[in-house]
C-alpha cells in the first residue's frame, strides 16, 4: 500500500478518535475496535465509513418527531409512472390536499386564480385582509417539485402560511414544468410575472421567495432579471435547495435520512462528486452556468438583493443553502442562514409543526425588514 494512502487512513482513525473523546466524552476503548478497523480513507479524501445507527434529534420538537416516524413507516403511496398529468394528480391527492386543507384552517385566506402576463397564478390574500404597511408591498412564491410538480396546491402551500402570518398579498406563480418544458421557459415565465407586477410596485416592495426547485428558480430568476436588465427586488428567499449542481457532503449524509414522501433513498456513488442533477427540467443545460446556478458565480452574487436561507440538517440539498450563504457574505450581500436541526427536505410544508411555525415568524420578519428599503 502507498505511504500516502497508509499516513491517510492512520490520520483519519486519529481524527475520529480524537473528536469522540473531545467532543463526546467517550473514550478510544469505547468504540468498538471493528468500527474503528472499518473506518478508511482513499487517496482523494473519500471516506468509508461502517453503517451506524442514528437516532432523531433530541433538538426535535416532538411534533416533527411523530412527523419524521410516521412518514418513514407510514409513506405516502405514489405511483412515479411516466405520464405526468398523472402523477401530479396522484401527488396532489395523496399528499398536497392534506397539507394544504390544514395550511387554510390554520391560515384563512382568499385565493384568486388569475392570468398575470399570460401566466396562470394563484392570488392569496388574508380573509381579514392585508396590513397597513403591506399595502404597496408583495410577495411572488414560486412552489417546489423538482420542476415538474407542485404548480397549485403545491404552491399554495407555501403560500398560505406566509400571507397568514405576514398579513400580505402573496402570489404564487405556476411557471412552466418539466417534461413538457425545458430551461428556461421557468425563468421566462418568473420574468412576465414580474414585469407586470412592476407597473402597479416599486421594485424594492416586492419579494420572492420558494423551495427546493422554487428556491433554485429564485436564485435564477435574479441572474435572469440581470441579464435582462430588470431591476433587482427588495429581498429574496432561497429556502430547501440553492443550486442546480446539489452538491456537497449533504448529498450523501441526508439523502437517505429525509422522509421525502417516505423515501428510502441510498446516497449516490461517491463518483462522479457531484452526481449529475437528475431534473428533466435542465437536461442538456451546463449546470454551472451562471444562469442555471447564479450562487458559483460571485460577480451575479454581487448583485443580488438581501437574501434569507433556510435549510435543515437532514436536508439532502442543504448543503447548496449553507455553501450558497458564504458566497453571497463573500459577495458583500446581506444574507441570513437558518438551519433547522433535525429536519428535513421542506419540512415546513406541515403546517403544524412547531418549527415550520418558526419559519413563517422568520419569513414574515425577514421581508418586512427589507421591503421597502
Amino acid at each position: 500500500m502507498p505511504m500516502k494512502s497508509i499516513f491517510a487512513k492512520f490520520y483519519g482513525k486519529l481524527l475520529l478518535m480524537l473528536a469522540a473523546i473531545l467532543v463526546t466524552g467517550v473514550s478510544t476503548s469505547q468504540i468498538p475496535s471493528e468500527a474503528q478497523s472499518q473506518v478508511a480513507v482513499d487517496d482523494d479524501g473519500t471516506v468509508h465509513i461502517p453503517a451506524f445507527e442514528l437516532p432523531l434529534s433530541s433538538y426535535m420538537s416532538g411534533a416533527a418527531k411523530h412527523s419524521y416516524i410516521e412518514q418513514r413507516l407510514h409513506p405516502v403511496p405514489m405511483d412515479w409512472g411516466d405520464d405526468p398529468v398523472k402523477v401530479r394528480a396522484t401527488l396532489d391527492r395523496a399528499y398536497h390536499a392534506p397539507l394544504l386543507a390544514r395550511a387554510k384552517a390554520l391560515y384563512p385566506v382568499s385565493i384568486e386564480e388569475k392570468r398575470i402576463a399570460g401566466v396562470r397564478t394563484d392570488v392569496v390574500i388574508p380573509k381579514e385582509g392585508v396590513a397597513s404597511k403591506n399595502r404597496h408591498r408583495v410577495l411572488i412564491n414560486l412552489h417546489g417539485g423538482g420542476f415538474s410538480v407542485g404548480a397549485g396546491m403545491g404552491g399554495q402551500i407555501e403560500s398560505i402560511p406566509i400571507a397568514g402570518v405576514a398579513k400580505i398579498k402573496v402570489i404564487s406563480v405556476d411557471y412552466r414544468e418539466a417534461p413538457e418544458n425545458v430551461f428556461p421557459a421557468a425563468s421566462e415565465d418568473v420574468a412576465a410575472v414580474y414585469k407586470e407586477l412592476l407597473k402597479e410596485y416599486k421594485p424594492e416592495n416586492i419579494g420572492i421567495y420558494g423551495c427546493s426547485a422554487g428556491g433554485i428558480l429564485t436564485a435564477m430568476s435574479i441572474a435572469w432579471f440581470q441579464k435582462e436588465k430588470l431591476p433587482r427586488p427588495g429581498a429574496i428567499g432561497i429556502f430547501c435547495a440553492a443550486d442546480a449542481v446539489l452538491g456537497g457532503d449533504s448529498v450523501y449524509m441526508a439523502a437517505p435520512l429525509g422522509p421525502l414522501l417516505g423515501s428510502k433513498m441510498p446516497p449516490p456513488a461517491a463518483s462522479p462528486n457531484p452526481p449529475p442533477a437528475a431534473l428533466q427540467y435542465l437536461r442538456g443545460v451546463d449546470l454551472r452556468s451562471p444562469l442555471v446556478s447564479p450562487t458559483l458565480h460571485p460577480d451575479v452574487l454581487a448583485q443580488f438583493p438581501p437574501t434569507l436561507l433556510i435549510t435543515g440538517t437532514r436536508d439532502h440539498a442543504g448543503s447548496s443553502v449553507i455553501y450558497a450563504h458564504s458566497r453571497l457574505v463573500r459577495a458583500g450581500v446581506e444574507a441570513d442562514l437558518h438551519v433547522w436541526e433535525g429536519m428535513w427536505h421542506g419540512f415546513f410544508f406541515d403546517p403544524d409543526l412547531p418549527e415550520s411555525k418558526e419559519v413563517f415568524d422568520i419569513v414574515s420578519w425577514f421581508f418586512d425588514r427589507h421591503l421597502g428599503k
